[in-house]
């Protein structure tokens, strides 16, 4: 059962204590999940017979099993419910998924969702022990900011993988609307087939840019996400020069992103 069609289930009080010492329980669990594929589980699936690709692969569906799984847990101990609208547009050849960013465990949700694709990862998870194992299997992209990762993004999404990557590159401020950068129009010109965004809304918010993990908010919270109508980004392409069509459908992802946020506001007041 994938993360879409997993009932929300309820089982567990709202209850402060409990949810920081299940939240405590998750973070570690994150890590030595990740200490244990990094020392055990990907030396063995390498060991099995496939090329390269099929390595590649084998090692993105199971960082996204090991995803759901984690998601799964915090859902059914109590630290956090979610929905999730639209999944099944989701992992197309050649595929952008674009993103807002609002906590630290977005990129997990997503991943677990799209099992076989390409993610742009933070620079700094290349360096952390506990993340930097898994990344080199699954061939993630560093986002470094370079003119090399501008091109790896591009020719995955060319070589019909998908790639999934959040444009402001780092958590939105609470109570700020994104702000994204042009690296991810960019790409989109370079070689996404269709550009498909997902809508995030976390409440309350948690895990925010520079929130420790054990800043909890007093009552549950809850994920939200909804996966937009697709962009073609060829429409864009042909009004002027790359730098313009790459600003101006820059602008286009900024003004969708905040419109439709708004929308979700609106709708729940």
């Amino acid at each position: 059962m994938d993360l879409a069609t997993q009932p929300v289930t309820d089982k567990h009080r709202d209850a402060y204590y409990w949810r920081l010492l299940a939240t405590a329980a998750s973070f570690a669990l994150f890590g030595w999940g990740g200490l244990w594929l990094r020392l055990v589980i990907f030396p063995v699936l390498g060991w099995l017979p496939g090329d390269a690709q099929t390595h590649r692969q084998r090692a993105r569906q199971t960082v996204s099993r090991k995803f759901r799984s984690f998601v799964r847990f915090m859902a059914r101990t109590g630290v956090l419910t979610y929905d999730i609208q639209g999944a099944e547009k989701l992992g197309r050849p050649g595929q952008m998924i674009i993103a807002n960013h609002p906590s630290l465990i977005d990129v997990v949700f997503l991943i677990g969702l799209v099992p076989h694709a390409n993610c742009v990862v933070k620079k700094s998870l290349w360096e952390n022990p506990f993340t930097r194992g898994p990344l080199r299997r699954t061939e993630y992209i560093s986002n470094d900011g370079s003119m090399d990762m501008l091109d790896a993004a591009a020719d995955a999404l060319k070589s019909d993988q998908t790639l999934i990557i959040f444009p402001e590159g780092t958590r939105t401020q609470p109570g700020q609307p994104p702000a994204f950068h042009r690296g991810a129009a960019a790409i989109a010109l370079r070689g996404a087939r269709i550009v498909t965004p997902v809508i995030i809304k976390v409440s309350p918010t948690t895990l925010t840019k520079a929130e420790p993990w054990y800043r909890i908010p007093k009552r549950r919270v809850h994920f939200s996400f909804r996966v937009g109508a697709d962009i073609d980004p060829q429409a864009f392409a042909a009004l002027g020069s790359p730098p313009k069509a790459s600003r101006k459908l820059n602008d286009y992802f900024h003004y969708y992103f905040i419109k439709e946020l708004a929308e979700d506001e609106r709708s729940e007041a």
